[in-house]
């Protein structure tokens, strides 16, 4: 049995500076959070919306990658395949009982989210935001100082 873990909170550190990116990212935290906090009797409706969730934003961004000619879509839409397969292969012991995985996959998505956004998102939001502004993504996080300030 997993340990008992706070939850999963949104912090500012997963921003990207592209809005939709945030916006999903910020659903996809507080739909995670709801996985570690639901009651059981509930597991089944908050795995549910986490499936369409994730279906739609890595849908989102898979179509983002291969409209922009993204250099690492192909290792990038791989790892949402493979986030997807967990979350059915999941939902499929979920319908035979087993009520623990879905805290096991909330855990897992949990030390997993931090690295993609900070590796695969964010090069996908550089991206997206240079080929559309012509610039890097601004990025406003409170209490960050500037450099030699």
């Amino acid at each position: 049995m997993l340990e008992e873990q706070a939850g999963f909170g949104w912090e500012e550190r997963y921003l990207l500076g592209h809005a939709a990116m945030d916006t999903t990212h910020r659903e996809f935290v507080a739909l995670v959070d709801a996985l570690l906090q639901t009651p059981e009797a509930t597991l089944g409706q908050a795995l549910a919306a986490f499936a369409d969730h994730a279906t739609a934003h890595f849908g989102e961004e898979d179509g983002w990658m291969k409209d922009s000619g993204f250099p690492a879509a192909d290792c990038h839409i791989d790892e949402h395949a493979k986030v997807l397969e967990s979350v059915r292969e999941v939902q499929q012991a979920l319908a035979g009982g087993n009520t623990e995985i879905v805290r096991e996959l909330a855990h897992a998505l949990m030390d997993w989210f931090p690295g993609h956004a900070d590796y695969m998102d964010s090069a996908l939001a550089a991206w997206m935001v240079k080929r559309s502004h012509g610039g890097s993504p601004l990025v406003f996080r409170r209490g960050s100082r500037q450099p030699g300030a």
